[in-house]
């Protein structure tokens, strides 16, 4: 990828729904050649989608859990997790912590309810939560 690549998916990646024409001004491109360059980034894979990233507007309060358990089976952890309906996120990890869960509560006392509940799973050695103060990047699209 060249600066005109680099510089066409920092674009599309802040705004995926930015105009062709739009895009060609910013990095000083005609309007066709930043289209084939679009296109070839979708066809090498660089560009996989075009996504709208959706909010959550009862979502108050954002946190990590990281879980610590007795028995390894990540499945029947996950299980239980999916009933939860603040739980938005699971990922088993390498290290010391054995899962990593992203949560959106309402309320701090809905994020302490849904933590009990989670550290009520059998098994569970360990409870530790991050709370998420800001955002700083996020490069999702």
């Amino acid at each position: 990828m060249d600066k005109f690549d680099q510089k066409i998916v920092s674009l599309l990646a802040e705004n995926a729904r930015m105009a062709v024409a739009g895009i060609a001004r910013e990095v000083n491109l005609s309007r066709s050649a930043v289209s084939e360059r679009i296109r070839s980034l979708e066809e090498r894979g660089i560009i996989r989608g075009y996504h709208a990233r959706i909010g959550s507007p009862n979502a108050g309060i954002r946190a990590y859990f990281e879980l610590y358990y007795h028995i390894h089976r990540c499945e029947q952890y996950a299980t239980v997790l999916r009933t939860i309906p603040e739980v938005k996120l699971c990922y088993t990890i390498s290290g010391d912590t054995d899962m990593l869960v992203y949560v959106e509560a309402e309320s701090m006392a809905r994020l302490d309810a849904v933590r009990l509940q989670i550290e009520q799973i059998p098994n569970i050695r360990m409870v530790k939560t991050h709370m998420i103060l800001g955002e700083l990047i996020n490069t999702l699209v």
